[in-house]
Order: C-alpha cells, then sequence, then structure tokens
C-alpha cells in the first residue's frame, strides 16, 4: 500500500463531475491536490474553497492542457507550490456528438485536442517530476465508448480509444521505473454531460445496462484511489466501472 498522505496529483478537468469527486477522494487521503481547469474558474475556485474549509490542501490552476505550454505551466506552477509531484489524473474532456457526415473539422480536433493530445501534453511535462517521486501514478480517465464506440461519437471514441492505447504502450516503457500507467473507463455516469442527453434516451441506456442504474462520480473516484494507494502491481490495464454495460 502507497502511503498518500502528502503526496501531491494534479487533476486535469476538476473542477465538477468525476474530476471533483476524484480531487474530494484523495484529499481524504492526504493528498494535496491541483484543480486544472481551463474556463470554469468560479467552479474550480468553489471547489478549492470547499476542500480548504475542510482541512485539505487545493489550488486551483487554469490552464488549458490541450496546448503543451500551458501543460508544462501547469506542472511548474504546481511543483513550485508543493515541491513534488507524485499522481497525475488526466481527466480533462468534452463533447461534440455528431454523425459523421454532419460533423465539421473543428469538432474533430477540438475533441481530440482536448481528451488526447492533453494526455501527451501533460504527461510530457509531468514525467521528469514524476520519475523523482518512490511511487507515481498516471491514471487516464478513458470511456465505455473508447471500447465499444458510440453512435454520433466517432471524434469522442477515436480520443478515448487512444487513451487506452496510449496508456497500454506508455506502461510498457514505465513498467521498470516507479511509475504505473493506467486507464479507467467509466460507463454511464450521472455527470453534466449525461445531464444533456433526453430523458427518453437515458432511459433506453439504463435498460441495457445489467446493474439497472447510472453509475455515480464517486464510483470512478474510488478506484481512483484504488490505483494510487494499492495499485503497485498494476499497470497497463482498463479498470471498466460500468454496471456490466461492456464486458
Amino acid at each position: 500500500m502507497m502511503e498518500l498522505n502528502n503526496r501531491v496529483a494534479i487533476i486535469t478537468g476538476g473542477s465538477r463531475g468525476i474530476g471533483k469527486s476524484i480531487a474530494f477522494s484523495l484529499a481524504e487521503k492526504g493528498v494535496k491536490v491541483v484543480i486544472n481547469y481551463n474556463s470554469s474558474e468560479a467552479q474550480a475556485k468553489k471547489v478549492v474553497d470547499d476542500l480548504n474549509e475542510r482541512g485539505f490542501e487545493a489550488m486551483a490552476i487554469q490552464a488549458n492542457v490541450a496546448n503543451l505550454e500551458d501543460a508544462k505551466s501547469l506542472v511548474e506552477r504546481t511543483v513550485e507550490q508543493f515541491g513534488r509531484l507524485d499522481i497525475i489524473v488526466n481527466n480533462a474532456g468534452i463533447t461534440r456528438d455528431r454523425t459523421f457526415k454532419k460533423l465539421k473539422e473543428e469538432d474533430w480536433h477540438e475533441v481530440i485536442n482536448v481528451n488526447l493530445n492533453s494526455v501527451y501534453n501533460t504527461c510530457t511535462a509531468s514525467l521528469p517530476h514524476l520519475t523523482d517521486s518512490d511511487n507515481a501514478r498516471i491514471i487516464n480517465i478513458s470511456s465505455i465508448i473508447g471500447q465499444s464506440g458510440g453512435f454520433g461519437q466517432t471524434n469522442y471514441s477515436a480520443a478515448k480509444a487512444g487513451m487506452i492505447g496510449f496508456t497500454k504502450s506508455f506502461a510498457l516503457e514505465l513498467a521498470r521505473t516507479n511509475i504505473t500507467v493506467n486507464a479507467i473507463c467509466p460507463g454511464f455516469i450521472e455527470t453534466d454531460m449525461l445531464g444533456e442527453v433526453p430523458e427518453e434516451i437515458k432511459e433506453q441506456i439504463k435498460a441495457k445496462i445489467p446493474k439497472k442504474r447510472f453509475g455515480t462520480p464517486e464510483e470512478i473516484a474510488k478506484a481512483v484511489v484504488y490505483l494510487c494507494q494499492d495499485g503497485e502491481y498494476i499497470t497497463g490495464q482498463q479498470i471498466n466501472v460500468n454496471g456490466g454495460l461492456y464486458m
């Protein structure tokens, strides 16, 4: 078991939903958390205020992690503040759902940049500092859609599948080091993203889930904590938290 107290984690897209739950769950284990956001400043600061009020150490840093220089700045400011970096949770993600015939070039590139290229950017920026840690973790929040595909989601599916391939290859390269690399693949989780789906469609989705309900952000966060705390011999894996929808 890795002692998490006083470890330092960056959670990209950490101002709401899954990212917010991950931040709280890690903080409760004593991790100092950096809430990365791009445009949700008020939400990010609210998360930090809530964490600080509970006695946890946290800060918010604005950075568009789809941009390499922003990702480097995010990591540098984190290390300047806390003196180390042990955990990267690549959670930043957007959707631009359209059938391929209606998909615009900017829809493709924006989703690939935010969901996939950001993983390259944060890993490039953080690797020297993670190497200095005695037990580091890279956790990529992929999706069931990266495994099974999704109608009207060629861009999102490609990005999330790319995260899985990246995870496996990077895990092989780092297997002899102190760094593990894993992906978590959530199913349909009760977040703002799911909230945009019409109720009729949500009921159709729920009917296909063996557990007959949607997951919660807290259930994804539990998987992150498990990998951070007990996952020393787990690397290159896809951890499916999907209620049995994809096996």
